[in-house]
């Protein structure tokens, strides 16, 4: 089959775990079907079009990093922009559109694609945000508006497919759920299992007293609040580290919040890895995952720590799902510096590691048989 992918994030140009997660579907669908993928043009793409591991990309519209986030939230431009960009997908005849919800101003050009030439649509959701959420991101009037167009916009689709079960609760609430008109999966291939297994079989006779963060450097994931949990943890044992991994615009804030409490020998801040395999052996040698995001659809960098077996402790108040939470350490912020202390002294840090059998509704390599079910389920003939 033709189908094509339309995301405005694209993997690797832009890291992220749902990123990640889309370009795992793209790179194993592309092995039985012509993938093609609709994206913005980021530094360091080819050229405006290109092929690179079985997937054909289409880049309109320059952007970068900066460009997607303004003032710490998604910006409503690029939002725009991207959804003009994509009418070139108009000039291909295609079986199957798979997109994300987000950024939410494209779904109308896609849907009116798919009507047009009677292709399935399956829209991806990672997230579900409520009314209340939308008028604090985006403030009471445009956050009012945005709430019921996020819900019509969603509308239509041939299958939805979230990436959690708490995803798939909050989907049902927003008006979607499985019935005669729609047909909803959770699925979340996160992991490289292939790649995580070979970097799990090094053995490690010591790991660093290193407490690690990796994600998108915005004020949702609580960095600010890692730091201070880690500063607790550090006055108690002088000898743990911190390393942050990431990029975003929380970056120069979170430097000088370092700065100003004599952490800079401490704790380092760098950019995102080039190569996983370097990125899986840093989580590997480290002693503690520390997550502290508030608003997380399903928490990839978890489960990919507890898959390098290294533990990875939660606040009460986390956002991820059952699925996840049931692995790793979940504990009162006042508790956690403690628990940091005695992860990093542990030999044996496979004992805060729990129902590790969940690591298997992750994997990559299931990417084919699931959507082979799916598109039976929505009458799409898997050719």
């Amino acid at each position: 089959m033709k189908i094509a992918f339309i995301y405005d994030v694209p993997y690797p140009w832009h890291v992220g775990g749902i990123e990640a997660m889309n370009y795992n579907e793209a790179e194993e669908l592309a092995k039985h079907h012509e993938v093609h993928y609709f994206t913005r043009k980021w530094p360091g793409m080819e050229s405006e079009e290109f092929k690179k591991n079985g997937i054909i990309y289409h880049a309109s519209g320059d952007t970068d990093q900066s460009m997607i986030y303004k003032n710490g939230r998604r910006s409503i431009g690029e939002a725009i922009a991207y959804a003009f960009s994509i009418n070139e997908i108009f000039n291909y005849k295609f079986d199957l559109v798979i997109t994300n919800q987000f950024p939410i101003l494209h779904l109308p050009v896609v849907r009116l694609y798919c009507a047009i030439n009677k292709a399935k649509l399956i829209i991806e959701v990672a997230e579900v945000w409520d009314a209340k959420y939308w008028r604090s991101y985006l403030g009471v009037i445009p956050g009012s508006l945005a709430y019921p167009y996020s819900q019509l916009a969603a509308l239509g689709a041939d299958a939805y497919v979230t990436i959690s079960s708490a995803t798939t609760e909050n989907l049902k609430k927003f008006g979607i759920s499985n019935g005669d008109a729609n047909t909803v999966r959770t699925f979340a291939p996160a992991i490289d299992d292939r790649l995580l297994n070979k970097i799990r079989s090094i053995k490690v006779k010591q790991r660093n007293k290193t407490v690690i963060f990796s994600g998108r450097l915005i004020k949702e994931k609580r960095v600010d609040k890692w730091i201070d949990l880690f500063a607790i943890a550090h006055a108690k044992d002088k000898s743990i580290r911190g390393l942050i991994i990431g990029k975003g615009p929380e970056k120069e804030t979170l430097e000088k919040k370092i700065k100003n409490m004599g952490l800079s020998k401490k704790i380092a801040i760098r950019g995102f890895f080039d190569s996983n395999a370097e990125f899986y052996k840093t989580v590997r040698l480290s002693s503690v995952m520390l997550h502290m995001s508030e608003r997380e659809g399903l928490g990839i960098i978890a489960i990919e720590s507890i898959a390098l077996g290294t533990p990875v402790v939660l606040p009460t108040y986390t956002p991820l799902p059952k699925e996840v939470k049931e692995m790793c350490v979940v504990a009162d912020e006042s508790k956690i510096p403690a628990l940091i202390v005695a992860m990093a002294k542990s030999k044996t840090p496979q004992k805060y590691i729990k129902n590790t059998k969940n690591l298997a509704q992750f994997s990559k390599s299931k990417v084919n048989a699931f959507y082979s079910r799916l598109f039976k389920s929505i009458k799409l003939r898997d050719k």
